[in-house]
């Protein structure tokens, strides 16, 4: 299966200066993805709806998953007075069951956790998208949270991926110590570079792998990605262990 995961900046070029939704759409529909994990995904905003031409009446994760994703889910994890934003699923097979675990460490940083069932050809999947803390300690926190959830299922296949903000490299050994198996590092010996997107240097964004066997790993860099979001997508090919 190919596993792709992204933040999309709430659908805007870096800085905000372009609304590029529908470009990411049409850039994603050609990756040939079977799982899409998203950051930063806007579920709802009052004011960019009144606003900004070809903004998704639906929402966002709807609008990308029309073009390729019979199925989907989103778990908002910051709420305000115009609407709200957190992560989501795009998925080529049914999502049986999802919820939505909140990792906020305090009023001023939402965090949040997307924990979806899937049911693949292969048998069932678990897929947890995270987007952590920009500190250091609220990432130690929010690690022990995520070691708690895959302690509740150790035999189910599991991909973990998201946006770490880790860009010191110090949740790396604590994630192997959870039966992690991170797909760049494991095909290309590094972690990712995924940001910024136009020059990426920080390895934020990760694709970590539990029950599964990484083949291939790639940031898809250049035209058109560089121009749609601050991050560039990481993609993970996977098969079953065994």
């Amino acid at each position: 299966m190919r596993i792709l995961t992204w933040n999309i900046h709430k659908g805007f070029s870096a800085g905000g200066r372009r609304f590029t939704l529908p470009g990411m759409r049409t850039a994603l529909a050609g990756t040939g993805a079977d799982l899409v994990l998203l950051q930063e995904v806007q579920g709802a905003h009052d004011l960019r709806a009144a606003r900004v031409a070809g903004w998704p009446a639906e929402g966002q994760a709807p609008f990308l998953a029309a073009a390729g994703w019979p199925f989907h889910a989103y778990g908002a994890n910051a709420r305000h007075r115009l609407g709200h934003h957190g992560n989501a699923l795009l998925s080529r097979w049914p999502i049986p069951t999802w919820c939505n675990h909140d990792v906020s460490n305090h009023a001023l940083e939402r965090r949040g956790i997307l924990d979806a069932r899937v049911q693949t050809p292969q048998g069932p999947l678990r897929v947890l998208v995270a987007h952590l803390d920009l500190t250091g300690w609220g990432r130690g926190r929010q690690l022990r949270r995520l070691a708690g959830l895959l302690a509740e299922d150790p035999a189910t296949p599991t991909v973990v991926a998201g946006d770490f903000n880790d860009w010191r490299r110090s949740l790396a050994p604590r994630l192997d110590g959870l039966g992690l198996i991170e797909g760049h590092c494991a095909v290309h010996g590094r972690l990712a570079r995924t940001f910024p997107a136009a020059a990426p240097v920080l390895p934020l964004d990760r694709l970590h792998l539990r029950g599964l066997r990484p083949l291939g790993a790639e940031v898809l860099g250049g035209a058109p990605w560089r121009g749609l979001s601050d991050h560039l997508p990481l993609l993970v090919t996977a098969a079953a262990s065994g």
